[in-house]
């Protein structure tokens, strides 16, 4: 019995340990009258920098969720241990889910200020 709930706890614990994958972190709100002050050309030259580090990130992000996703199974499978791997390693989806939000908030102003067409 005792080895049925360790092995249910180490289970839930791997499970809830990876890493999202950059597509399921949705961008947190930013106001888009953050940008209202800045004209096309700071708005397009600020969205492509943000833009450039959404896809660093999403990369970064990426590489941890498929490296989770590998230490979870074989924690699951082969070796418990290697779920302390889920440890190790930068989770960036606070930071994606922030870029994210600024770059929707570029946009968003450059649209209203007729940078971008719809």
């Amino acid at each position: 019995m005792k080895k049925v709930t360790a092995g249910a706890c180490l289970i839930a614990l791997t499970l809830t340990a990876c890493a999202k994958s950059p597509d399921k972190i949705s961008a947190d709100y930013v106001s888009p009258t953050v940008y209202s002050s800045k004209n096309c050309g700071e708005i397009v030259s600020e969205r492509n920098a943000i833009a450039t580090r959404v896809n660093k990130l999403a990369d970064d992000q990426q590489s941890k969720a498929t490296s989770d996703a590998v230490a979870t199974g074989v924690a699951i499978v082969l070796f418990w241990p290697a779920a302390f791997l889920l440890a190790t390693g930068d989770d960036h989806e606070n930071e994606l889910a922030s870029t994210k939000g600024h770059y929707e908030a570029l946009t968003q102003a450059g649209i209203k200020q007729g940078c971008f067409s719809v």
